[in-house]
């Protein structure tokens, strides 16, 4: 198993030390949260020390900006601006050799299976868009599924296949966000799953809690190949890491 770890949980730090902990510490996958200081328009402007990424044996992975975005939207501005940031996203991406690149599905805002049905719609669009643009990168492109509420999309395995099959991308299976459905086990028999997230939680909210503080099923994750622990803090990290081996 490749176990990372989500740069969530050294928020802010540069590029080198995220780089130096996880080699000293034994990862060999790095999956870099896209927001704040790293939003891809940034780097891909400043351009200086990306290169850096080139001098560690790491796998990388990117998790696209989500935050104030949306495919989803009804609003055709906000969809293309969000189509914009995958784009951008996939070319960092490929300026860093990144192997795969993450996003969400999207969500509602009012609570009506109409407005539901055509946000689902507008994001199948946007997404299938996005993952053309990456095809052309050779980057994979990866739709995350969601926790279990209405707003959002992907809350349940079907649903997350459906994206994935009209998209023609992989799925990122988050598998906190899973343990809150109630579906775990079917989740885990999805097709298409390209890599995971794990966090813990109470399997009621999304929490993302350290391994074994929660109710996630440890023992229903053998044979999982790629894993990136998303954690707020490093040292959770490296505990999660230990009581994840420890029940495979």
């Amino acid at each position: 198993m490749k176990i990372g770890f989500s740069t969530l949980a050294l928020f802010a730090k540069p590029f080198e030390e995220w780089l130096e902990l996880a080699m000293a510490d034994g990862f060999n996958m790095m999956e870099i949260l896209c927001e704040g200081p790293y939003w891809p328009r940034i780097l891909l402007s400043a351009s200086d020390g990306l290169d850096i990424f080139s001098s560690y044996d790491i796998s990388l992975y990117l998790h696209a900006p989500t935050i104030d975005l949306n495919p989803a939207s009804l609003n055709p501005g906000i969809r293309g601006e969000t189509l914009k940031q995958l784009c951008e996203t996939v070319e960092l991406a490929s300026k860093i050799g990144a192997e795969a690149i993450t996003t969400h599905p999207g969500l509602i805002h009012r609570l009506e299976d109409r407005i539901r049905s055509m946000g689902l719609y507008y994001s199948i669009e946007t997404l299938k868009n996005a993952n053309s643009y990456a095809e052309d990168f050779g980057i994979t492109f990866s739709v995350e599924n969601m926790p279990n509420r209405y707003a959002y999309f992907c809350n349940n395995p079907e649903e997350h296949t459906y994206f994935t099959r009209e998209c023609s991308c992989q799925a990122t299976l988050d598998l906190g966000h899973a343990n809150t459905s109630g579906e775990l086990k079917e989740f885990i028999k999805m097709p298409r799953i390209h890599y995971y997230h794990i966090s813990d939680n109470n399997g009621e909210k999304d929490q993302h809690l350290t391994l074994g503080e929660g109710t996630l099923d440890l023992k229903l994750l053998d044979g999982i190949d790629k894993v990136i622990i998303e954690l707020n803090n490093y040292q959770n990290v490296l505990k999660s890491r230990e009581i994840l081996l420890s029940n495979l």
